[in-house]
């Protein structure tokens, strides 16, 4: 947990000043609440006492000093409530921005293991409960112990017997509140797996909500989630339990307080041995000391839930890229595209099986090859390690002579253009998403980008054309318009080698007809790869690789692999029967 802390405290660095100034309008306040009883005390002790004249003329000065007390107080509190919340909000502000960058940088195969759900509950729930202790954390503790060491101070003053009889009961409390601090933590941190895990339904079941409904398994679904949201129930009536028990016993120990003290006093009354004015004073104190209490049992609710949610934050941050650029990473600039696999190998982790076996394979810039074989054979793997989406178990892939894992990966992927099946398309504008290939494109550069992808017609259709907002994952475009805004991103970009994985697969004859005339313009002078589902449509490939369990089993054009008579002809003919 010192550790833990240590880096949470480094968050207070770029706010020292508004830090120091929150800890010091805390300490005003308390001074305040400790400086009205002591009022109250010399007003029934001493004043009472005094002539009628005297009395007036000290009660003006007393309520002019009051209401100068109550103006420090509201400021202080006014100060702490508006910019102590705004420095929590820009802590919170960093700590995001933290996480999502260091989540851009974390490799596919870390979210092939990942829930978005999880992860979103991380970015927002979690943070925001780590700033509410960032920031009502210190102040909430100068306040606590500021008024219980002055509150204790005075009462030893006012009389050491009656302080006595207080405090004798302190050591109880303090062993009961740190006993169930322990089981709270232990309860808050499964209260954090559970909602991730609520959070992780509710996000598969939303994006899969047109499949749902299709299924008319609406039922099915909510049964799903009911499973879940008991879960987080159950856990949450265990934290309650031990926050009812933790809340009620304080309290209990507070009253107890409260009876030792007044009944202490009546017997010090009635030996002579204190005064009914300072039993006031004293009772006043008390709830002095006892309301910090309070506050720290608060604290400790909201430390347990920002401390569990810091360690989730830490949890992610501590995950290291697993692809990322070596030391000596150099740019990778004005290349042909010439790639080579040099005895590769691959498996996605360390328990399972070679996906790819021994490649070797030289792609000469500016060829067309296309990559066939049946499903698991590894075509889309061999297509993912290019752009380092994972990096190679054995062997090595180079462009243009420079091994891949020896350049940056920004400048790596720069030069590589992806068209999917699953195409996605973000939130926002036609516009928005075709300018996605290159940020600073001007508009004429991303209609231009349209026309080669054969978009520029339907979009000009539109109802606002190029503004036309598409939808959560381009939801109000058909498929095959939503591949052409897909192209049309790479023809911005304008990468020296493409990757088409499967494209065309997913479209109707008319859109497929129409993409596969847009990809045979971006392909143009490009390295190319396709992997193809639809033989038809590879025809024209310099070079057809046929991938199996054991590797390369044939490479040949179109003719040569048909005239062969082996798997490629296999394939074909069984393709031919279908669409027949």
């Amino acid at each position: 947990m010192k550790e833990n802390l240590k880096k949470m405290i480094r968050y207070y660095r770029p706010y020292r000043g508004i830090f120091w100034a929150d800890l010091f309008f805390a300490f005003l306040s308390a001074v305040v609440a400790l400086t009205i009883p002591l009022i109250v005390r010399y007003v029934t002790n001493t004043l009472i006492y005094q002539e009628p004249e005297v009395i007036l003329h000290q009660l003006i000065y007393i309520s002019i000093g009051l209401l100068i007390l109550l103006g420090i107080d509201f400021f202080s509190r006014y100060f702490i409530g508006n910019y102590g919340h705004v420095m929590g909000s820009k802590m919170e502000y960093d700590m995001r921005a933290e996480i999502f960058g260091h989540m851009q940088k974390l490799s596919f195969s870390f979210y092939d293991d990942a829930k978005v759900g999880q992860l979103m509950s991380r970015i927002t729930s979690d943070l925001f409960d780590i700033t509410e202790l960032l920031h009502h954390g210190p102040e909430n503790l100068i306040l606590s112990i500021l008024k219980i060491a002055g509150a204790l101070l005075i009462l030893l003053g006012i009389n050491r017997r009656l302080a006595f009889a207080a405090f004798i009961v302190l050591p109880f409390m303090l062993f009961f509140t740190f006993r169930m601090n322990k089981k709270m933590r232990a309860a808050f941190a499964r209260n954090r797996e559970k909602i991730a895990d609520i959070n992780g339904q509710i996000e598969d079941s939303l994006a899969g909500i047109r499949v749902v409904k299709s299924f008319a398994n609406e039922e099915i679904e909510e049964e799903k989630f009911k499973i879940g949201n008991e879960g987080f129930l159950a856990a949450k009536k265990n934290s309650y339990r031990y926050m009812g028990l933790f809340g009620a016993g304080v309290h209990s120990f507070n009253t107890l307080i409260q009876f030792c003290v007044i009944i202490t006093g009546g017997v010090l009354i009635a030996k002579d041995m204190l005064n009914v004015s300072d039993l006031i004073t004293f009772l006043l104190y008390i709830n002095v000391f006892t309301d910090p209490i309070r506050t720290l049992v608060d604290f400790t609710e909201q430390f347990q839930n920002g401390y569990t949610g810091f360690q989730r934050f830490l949890e992610i941050l501590a995950v290291e890229p697993d692809i990322q650029d070596a030391a000596d990473a150099v740019d990778l600039e004005d290349i042909r595209g010439n790639i080579r696999f040099q005895d590769v190998s691959f498996r996605y982790g360390e328990d399972s099986d070679k996906v790819l076996n021994h490649i070797s394979l030289d792609i000469p810039a500016g060829s067309y090859m296309a990559l066939v074989g049946s499903s698991g054979a590894g075509k889309t793997t061999l297509c993912s390690l290019i752009p380092r989406f994972y990096d190679v178990t054995d062997g090595e892939i180079s462009i243009d002579g420079k091994d891949i894992r020896k350049v940056k990966l920004k400048s790596l992927r720069d030069q590589i253009g992806i068209v999917q099946q699953d195409v996605y398309l973000f939130a926002g504008t036609v516009m928005d998403n075709i300018r996605y290939g290159r940020p600073d494109a001007t508009d004429e550069e991303v209609i231009e980008a349209a026309k080669n992808a054969n978009a520029h017609e339907f979009i000009s259709e539109l109802q606002d054309g190029y503004q036309t907002d598409i939808g959560q994952r381009g939801i109000k475009l058909s498929g095959g318009q939503k591949q052409r805004l897909s192209i049309a991103r790479v023809f911005l970009k304008n990468p020296p080698i493409l990757i088409f994985d499967e494209a065309t697969s997913a479209l109707d004859n008319e859109s497929e007809h129409v993409v596969q005339e847009s990809l045979e313009r971006l392909a143009k002078n490009r390295t190319t790869l396709v992997i193809a589902h639809r033989l038809s449509t590879i025809q024209n490939a310099g070079n057809i690789l046929v991938l199996t369990d054991e590797g390369i089993a044939e490479s040949g054009t179109h003719r040569e692999l048909l005239e062969k008579g082996g798997i490629y002809a296999g394939l074909y003919h069984v393709g031919d029967a279908q669409t027949s």
